[in-house]
């Protein structure tokens, strides 16, 4: 695929940018940012969710993201989605709350898919 040169600028911007702010490039932009036209709007998607405006304050949205990176496991964007909500100004309490939320709902969404399973096999009646 032929590469649009204004794209693979602002790719190069873009990541300079997260490099800056991050102090490493996350593996999931390095990757896309092979394919300028994959990155640019994934890049600016997640810039404007995180970032953008909105009726939630940053320190929400981060905790937010914490609590889903905290569900799903993601080691490296619990790291990073914690350093942001302490950016803006998110406690150590909040930190541990948003934390055990996600992990709680990940349990949760196991447990479920596992008694179900439990369920049918013994022929439990559930509505």
């Amino acid at each position: 695929m032929e590469e649009d040169p204004r794209q693979r600028e602002l790719t190069n911007k873009i990541l300079a940018a997260i490099k800056k702010e991050y102090g490493f490039i996350p593996l999931v932009n390095q990757v896309l940012s092979e394919r300028p036209d994959l990155f640019v709007p994934s890049a600016n998607f997640g810039k404007a969710t995180m970032e953008g405006r909105g009726v939630m304050e940053k320190k929400t949205r981060y905790l937010c993201s914490l609590s889903a990176a905290s569900a799903e496991g993601a080691e490296h964007c619990i790291r990073v989605q914690i350093q942001h909500a302490v950016r803006e100004g998110a406690t150590r309490d909040e930190i541990l709350e948003a934390m055990v939320i996600g992990t709680f709902m990940a349990m949760t969404k196991a447990q479920s898919y596992a008694f179900r399973e439990y369920a049918k096999f013994f022929d439990v009646d559930i509505e």
